[in-house]
């Protein structure tokens, strides 16, 4: 620890990401990247672009990406943000907008940067909590609150809400910010984009990370009115004009616009998912239904963390946390057919597994 540190990051926890194995050959189920290369239309977008643009500052406006992002969803293109990966999206959302009196409130039991979030930038937050099967009751956000944010579908639980849901808070909520983070949406839940429109207090944020494919380019964006959109501007223009460069940009407008490519593999993942649900009951398991590209799933004997270890020790990486409530669950991410199988295969030799 350095004499150097302010007292606010000595006392800072920050984020653990997933491990990334330097092994070449073990499988990784642990950090929710799509199985799937990029669309063939992105590779070619690469593959054909000009190096020695490099030399020159990309678009700080990014303005290709929003248009073809508001096109896709039928939005105005001054509803659309774009940013480094939608992590930077949320971390410039809660500098915007949650820096209130009131306590901003999220599922006790979520994506945990939002906690960060809360911590780096000084924001008092209640963590409210999930009901039993791990599901979001929203009636119990009805508080008084400096924003309310929580992920649909939410992680590592992976459940979903329903819009009408979403829409029902909107209604009783109307005095501060709703943020929506969809970075799993495109797995099989409603988004709520549509809503944007007759609701000037939502904000929705996705990802190309998951069903893009793209975790390695960092792209982010959010949808909502637009003057949520201008206050995340001047974030973005007090921290980082230009979040994306001209490789991240190129790709995502070419991701936006192979469209039957991305159905096709989030379609595939679906069902290798379900596939992998029924496999894992039959060996025991009790899992959490999912609407997202990974499983939550515990062991009706064994314990988790003792799992994580077997697993590991056979080539296949997944992820589990140690915090209280969820600490004898794993997050398995849905990776290809023969990797589910093998996974499958591999607990089949554990010696206290039997298949039911």
């Amino acid at each position: 620890m350095s004499k150097y540190w302010s007292d606010a990051i000595r006392q800072l926890v920050p984020y653990v990401p997933g491990e990334q194995p330097k092994e070449q050959q073990i499988v990784k189920l642990n950090t929710n990247e799509n199985p799937y290369p990029p669309s063939p239309k992105v590779m070619q977008a690469l593959q054909s672009f000009d190096l020695e643009r490099l030399r020159l500052y990309p678009d700080p406006d990014a303005g290709r990406l929003k248009q073809a992002l508001a096109d896709h969803h039928g939005v105005s293109r001054d509803r659309v943000f774009v940013g480094n990966g939608s992590d930077e999206v949320l971390a410039h959302s809660f500098m915007a907008f949650f820096r209130q009196p009131q306590p901003l409130l999220m599922p006790d039991i979520s994506y945990s940067f939002y906690d960060v979030y809360c911590n780096l930038y000084g924001i008092e937050h209640r963590r409210i909590p999930l009901r039993d099967d791990f599901s979001i009751a929203l009636e119990d956000y009805d508080q008084g609150n400096g924003g309310i944010i929580f992920a649909n579908p939410n992680a590592p639980t992976g459940r979903a809400l329903d819009l009408d849901q979403i829409e029902r808070l909107l209604k009783r909520n109307t005095e501060s910010l709703v943020l929506v983070d969809e970075a799993y949406v495109d797995f099989g839940a409603e988004s709520a984009v549509s809503l944007t429109g007759r609701y000037d207090n939502l904000l929705v944020v996705q990802t190309f990370s998951k069903s893009r494919s793209l975790a390695g380019l960092r792209i982010g964006f959010a949808i909502g009115h637009p003057a949520l959109i201008e206050g995340l501007e001047r974030v973005k223009n007090s921290f980082n004009s230009y979040p994306l460069d001209m490789l991240a940009i190129s790709a995502g407008v070419a991701a936006i616009e192979d469209d039957a490519y991305f159905r096709d593999t989030t379609a595939r993942i679906v069902a290798t998912r379900d596939w992998t649900t029924g496999e894992l009951e039959a060996l025991g398991f009790r899992v959490v239904p999912s609407r997202t590209n990974f499983l939550f799933a515990s062991h009706r004997y064994l314990e988790a963390a003792e799992l994580m270890g077997y697993l590991r020790a056979n080539g296949l990486l997944v992820r589990h946390f140690s915090r209280p409530l969820i600490d004898n669950h794993l997050r398995i991410s849905i990776g290809t057919d023969a990797e589910m199988q093998q996974l499958v295969r591999t607990l089949e030799t554990h010696p206290d597994i039997v298949r039911l």
